[in-house]
This record gives structure tokens, C-alpha cells and sequence, in this order.
């Protein structure tokens, strides 16, 4: 009988994606091991977010705070202007927290056990077992959307997500190794990404394909099931784009709780199911923009209109424009600054 996961970690030896953040299996079989900090981060920024979306800001973060001590030091406003256009802002929060809570807690080293990690911010049973296993080698069952996926393949199981969880997590847990299951657990990643994807997916080449049941049924295409989707509201607000003659703009820092949180953004209303107009941030001849600005986030698609006011003279509490950085605004609020600059 085929030992699935030794077949699974002979395939990855040879196919292992390389990635900035990954010990691949030449590195291990040189010993050298992952890097615990490299680990934690690149699986924070990962979280709903894709690998090719993450790789740049991985390799800025690292090499801005080549350490968790360094990050721990960094001014929270630093941090979230270097993660701005990723997305899911409260990650960005909760890793700072985390990276001084792991200085002063544990002299800035990481726990090495699922329940000590999810002690920490930002840190729940997914990712806790991903980087106790893949930073640790600690047989925790990891089990993301391609895990999901492989496992109701290989097993065909028709329950639909989330409901089958549990039961696909059983059959995660009950393949993954004592020996190597870091390894182990990247290389089902891998697989679901590279091969076992969520169409077409590439059977002929599978390392598994052979004890594969939804292979032999015929079914791997249609799996996992999914329970449908609701459809997500559509929510309204205002953003107000002032500028002075010198080109300074007036912006605020969003509360710490909620959407884009600690960020950069403009003033402007509630995001409502219903636009509300108060009072704009100062007087002045506002103009409204003829393009509205969509943006969808997780739960609620948001449309915004954009309001514009060049005012003369220095305003004070302005940034200065040698100051001011589109690039370090949350993607939506780069949306709102083209919009008011394409007002023509």
C-alpha cells in the first residue's frame, strides 16, 4: 500500500515551490532551518491573501526589520504605511503587537507549540499549527483552502464547506507525518496550488492520483462543495480630498478599531447603507468628482463619492506634499486620491 505521505514528500523534494520566506528541502538537507520570525510574518501576511500578492512586502518588511526586535521598535505608523495596498489592516496591527509581546514575553523568541502561539495577537489555529510545524517540525495539522480541497478530493467527500470541516481536518491529521511534517505540510499546500487546483485540476501528474477517490469517481472537479454564497450589501459614504496651494492635503488617522484601522485616510462620512452628508472638514467651494469609487471589501462592496477643495494659501494641519506618499494609503484610499485627480 502506498505510503501517502512519503510519496507526497518525495514529489515536493523535487517540485517545492521556492518562496523568499521558505527553508526548501536542499536548504534542510543542508541544515539549515526556517527561521522562525520569517515564518510567522510571511504566514500573517498570507492570511486571505495570495503568495505573489505577499512576496514583495515580505521582502521589504525583512529587510526594513531584519528581526522580530527590530520590528517590536518600529513606529506604528511606520509599519502600517509599509503594509499599505495589503489589505485586512487589523493583521498589521496585531503583528506589531505580536512582535513586542514575543520581545518582552519571551526575549524574542518564538514559542514553539500551537497553544503557546495562539496565546499570542493575531495568532489562531491555523497559523499556530503552520508555523509550529513548518518553523518547528512539530506534527500539527495544518489545514488551509488547499488542504481543504485536497482532502475532500482524495476522500470525496461531498459535505459542503464549512460544514465538512472537521471531517477534512480529520483526514489532514490523520496523513500528516512524525518525520519532516513541516515539510509535509507545505508540500499539501503546494500541491493544492500547483496541481490538485480548484479547476482543471491537473490528475494526470498528481503524485496522489492513483488512492485519489474523487479521481476514480470522477468527481474531483466538482469538489469541495461549497454552501452558496450570500450576497454582500452595498454600503455608501463621502471622502473629502482637500488640497492648499502648495499641494499639502489634509488627511486623518482612522481609529485603531474597525476597517483600516491606525491608517492614513481621508475625512469623510460613515460607510452606510445610506450616504449621509454632514458637514465637510472645512469650508469651501467642494466639487464633486464625476467618478465614484467602488471598492469590496470581505463583507460589503463600498461605494464612495469623492469630493474635491484646492484651497488658497499654507492650511495649517495640512501634510506637507513632500510629506505625503499615495503609496503608503490603504488601497481604497489611493482609489479616492486618483479619483480626485481625474476630475477632468
Amino acid at each position: 500500500m502506498m505510503n501517502l505521505p512519503q510519496t507526497l514528500l518525495n514529489w515536493y523534494d523535487l517540485h517545492a515551490r521556492t518562496m523568499p520566506w521558505r527553508t526548501g528541502p536542499a536548504d534542510s538537507a543542508a541544515g539549515l532551518a526556517p527561521d522562525p520570525y520569517h515564518v510567522w510574518m510571511s504566514e500573517i501576511m498570507l492570511q486571505q491573501t495570495t503568495v505573489a500578492a505577499v512576496k514583495d512586502y515580505f521582502i521589504r518588511f525583512t529587510t526594513t526589520w531584519p528581526t522580530v526586535g527590530d520590528l517590536a521598535a518600529a513606529k506604528d505608523e511606520d509599519v502600517m504605511a509599509a503594509w499599505a495596498g495589503l489589505g485586512y489592516y487589523a493583521r498589521a496591527r496585531n503583528m506589531l503587537k505580536c512582535a513586542r509581546q514575543v520581545v518582552t514575553d519571551f526575549d524574542g523568541l518564538f514559542p514553539n507549540t500551537p497553544e503557546a502561539l495562539q496565546k499570542l495577537p493575531g495568532i489562531g489555529p491555523y497559523t499556530s499549527a503552520a508555523i509550529s510545524s513548518i518553523a518547528f517540525n512539530v506534527p500539527a495539522t495544518v489545514v488551509d483552502g488547499n488542504v481543504e480541497r485536497v482532502m475532500a478530493r482524495m476522500f470525496d467527500i461531498h459535505v459542503p464547506l464549512p460544514t465538512s470541516k472537521p471531517i477534512l481536518t480529520e483526514h489532514a491529521a490523520g496523513l500528516t507525518p512524525q518525520d519532516r511534517p513541516g515539510d509535509y505540510a507545505q508540500a499539501v499546500m503546494d500541491l493544492g496550488a500547483t496541481i490538485c487546483t480548484p479547476r482543471s485540476p491537473a490528475c494526470g501528474i498528481c503524485p496522489w492520483r492513483d488512492p485519489c477517490v474523487a479521481r476514480q469517481k470522477g468527481t474531483a472537479a466538482d469538489l469541495p462543495k461549497k454552501e452558496p454564497k450570500k450576497p454582500k450589501p452595498v454600503r455608501y459614504g463621502i471622502a473629502y480630498v482637500a488640497s492648499d496651494e502648495n499641494g499639502a492635503v489634509l488627511l486623518e488617522t482612522r481609529p485603531d478599531k474597525g476597517l483600516l484601522g491606525g491608517m492614513l485616510g481621508w475625512p469623510g462620512t460613515a460607510w452606510a447603507e445610506t450616504a449621509a452628508v454632514p458637514a465637510p472638514p472645512c469650508a469651501g467651494g467642494w466639487t464633486q468628482s464625476p467618478i465614484e469609487v467602488r471598492h469590496t471589501f470581505t463583507h460589503f462592496h463600498l461605494v464612495l463619492t469623492v469630493m474635491t477643495l484646492s484651497l488658497t494659501g499654507t492650511q495649517a494641519g495640512f501634510m506637507p506634499r513632500d510629506q505625503f506618499r499615495p503609496a503608503n494609503l490603504p488601497t481604497v484610499m489611493r482609489k479616492v486620491w486618483d479619483a480626485a485627480n481625474r476630475m477632468t
